[in-house]
């Protein structure tokens, strides 16, 4: 369970890295929304990233609103994305290998009996 607790939480942080380097300007409720999470959620994660020195914050000057701020990522914070997405990638592909051998072992399945299946005659009805 502390296992994809972790996997998932690295993967907010990726996510939320990758989002922030892109738009520094983004706020938390769309940042939270983009990510998938609460707005407390992308607070706490915004604030353990900076603890990590992964992203600073600054005022977004071109905002009429002062409270507005600026995330922008560090060079650490650079550097760990980088490390992030090679890791986020390499999961990524062992999932889609998973799947892409269930799909497979499921063709095989319907494939003997000669009889189209359910999901195949529906499509050839469209």
């Amino acid at each position: 369970m502390a296992g994809s607790r972790k996997t998932s939480q690295e993967d907010v942080h990726f996510r939320v890295l990758r989002l922030l380097e892109e738009n520094p300007e983004m706020s938390q409720r769309d940042l939270a929304q983009a990510v998938g999470i609460s707005v407390g959620g992308a607070h706490y994660c915004l604030n353990a990233l900076i603890e990590k020195g992964l992203i600073k914050i600054g005022n977004f000057s071109a905002a009429r609103d002062k409270r507005r701020y600026a995330y922008m990522l560090t060079p650490k914070g650079i550097a760990e994305k980088s490390a992030l997405t090679g890791r986020f990638l390499k999961r990524k592909l062992a999932e889609y290998e998973a799947l892409k051998a269930e799909i497979d072992a499921l063709k095989v399945e319907l494939e003997p009996s000669g009889d189209p299946s359910p999901v195949q005659k529906q499509a050839q009805q469209k």
